[in-house]
């Protein structure tokens, strides 16, 4: 069930929302927006500017504000407890599905709370990658998000059959959410994409979901920005030096510094204007390297190598990278230590010494501590221009065919739209690490290495065919 945006402003009377100057309307091509009903100035230097809009710290809606909820509402607080501890997201996407299943059933379980009828106001489609049809991921095919949308996708299923396997034994719940099909997976998703491309970084009450507020577009040009008064209140205030014309869109900045690829994750969209270029790949290794599983365990958390454009030159870094590229014959030794109560934990050692905990730096320790430095680099920037190679093939091969009226143009747009950017991007990357595995042959360490190294398999070759010389059968 939807509500007309035009009943907003009957819902934020009726909890304490003040709209100063600024009302919610249907943009051109936003979808909802805010904008300004009179000429609006905040002077340069203006100590004190106008504020636009003020949100009660109590229609916050963040995981505190969820416990908080739980302490009123007996019912919610079973299955908050059944569903058991989570990141602060969760409870709030479980605090969401509640609402939702209320609003599309007549079962009156809960206690009903402004958002069970704000999240009536929010859109039924968002554009972030999540959602897009199997017509439309196709896009993404050899990006830096078609791993990150296929690992997302399988993390709300997990989180949704957790739900679903902690709350059917709870009648009530069982009856509003699953007996009578109120909510499914998708539902799930949904909220998930709400979640992400609405939520605010308070500074008082940290990543929350503020309504009216969260109506507000993006601009790389705002003229605005969101704060906390002393009573908690989430507020909307002009910036400094900016002036507006009666009907002009009243817009804040999402980020200056997030990449293409993070504006299309979280907010669907990427900013045409930005100039912030960069991206994050995965890094596997090597697949005959027999300490492949170890590095891996070791390093906790999934390899990466990170590229990005900065002020005009490429710069690339991966710890795992140098974890990959490293063996025992560089020093290298995983050891399982068993402490007096018998459990057992995997450790790094590099040159005897315990690194364990410094694996989040291996990069900086290893390239201060190897003794031949440069070979190591130039290991480590063959591994991931070959890489980087492997993507941009992919980035370069035709997308599968598609009729294009199964696919939603602002998807065709930002797809094509990341694809073009990171294309470039991994282009120059790959150009510079040439540079740099040149500049690294010529480093006098290097040329000895390569030399030693061929007198070896020279010697090597030299055995085999003096055994060769000697076999007279």
């Amino acid at each position: 069930m939807a509500l007309p945006i035009q009943d907003l402003p009957a819902w934020a009377r009726l909890n304490d929302v003040s709209f100063d100057n600024v009302e919610v309307t249907t943009t051109v091509d936003k979808g909802y927006g805010v904008v300004s009903q009179k000429d609006l100035a905040a002077p340069e230097g203006t100590v004190e500017t106008p504020q636009l809009l003020a949100v009660p710290h109590d229609l916050i809606l963040n995981s505190l504000a969820v416990e908080e909820h739980a302490k009123e509402d007996k019912e919610f607080k079973q299955l908050l407890e059944a569903v058991g501890h989570h990141p602060p997201r969760v409870n709030v996407l479980l605090f969401l599905l509640v609402q939702l299943a209320r609003n599309s059933s007549h079962a009156h379980v809960g206690v009903s709370n402004p958002w069970t009828q704000y999240l009536q106001f929010l859109p039924k489609t968002v554009l972030l990658p999540t959602v897009w049809t199997e017509d439309e991921r196709p896009l993404l095919k050899g990006t830096s998000l078609e791993v990150a949308v296929g690992a997302k996708l399988r993390a709300l299923d997990n989180e949704f059959e957790m739900i679903r396997e902690a709350s059917s034994d709870i009648p009530c719940w069982n009856g509003l959410l699953w007996h009578s099909g109120a909510v499914s997976l998708k539902d799930w998703v949904h909220l998930d994409a709400l979640y992400r491309s609405r939520c605010l970084e308070l500074p008082k009450s940290g990543e929350s979901m503020v309504p009216c507020i969260d109506m507000i577009n993006h601009s790389s040009d705002p003229s605005a920005y969101y704060d906390q008064n002393s009573d908690y209140e989430a507020i909307l205030l002009l910036r400094p030096g900016v002036s507006m014309s009666k009907g002009q869109e009243v817009t804040i900045s999402y980020g200056d510094t997030k990449s293409a690829a993070e504006m299309l994750f979280s907010y669907g969209f990427i900013d045409p204007e930005s100039t912030s270029e960069s991206l994050v790949l995965p890094l596997a290794p090597f697949p005959d390297d027999p300490l492949a599983k170890a590095k891996l365990v070791a390093f906790g958390k999934a390899p990466k190598v990170h590229v990005a454009r900065e002020s005009g030159s490429i710069r690339w870094d991966s710890n795992f990278a140098y974890l990959k590229c490293v063996n025992e014959e560089d020093g290298l030794d995983f050891r399982i230590l068993q402490d007096n109560e018998g459990n057992q934990q995997l450790r790094v050692f590099w040159q005897d010494e315990d690194v364990t905990d410094q694996i989040s730096e291996f990069q900086k320790l290893v390239a201060q501590t190897h003794p031949l430095p440069e070979v190591l680099r130039l290991r480590v920037a063959v591994s991931v221009q070959e890489n980087l190679e492997i993507h941009l093939k992919q980035l370069k091969s035709e997308l599968p065919r598609h009729d294009s009226s199964t696919i939603r143009e602002e998807c065709l747009k930002h797809g094509l739209l990341l694809r073009q950017i990171e294309t470039s991007l991994l282009e120059d990357a790959i150009q510079a690490l040439e540079q740099e595995k040149n500049s690294l042959l010529e480093a006098e360490n290097v040329v000895a290495y390569l030399g030693s190294m061929e007198t070896s398999n020279s010697d090597l070759v030299g055995e085999e065919a003096s055994n060769e010389a000697d076999d007279f059968s």
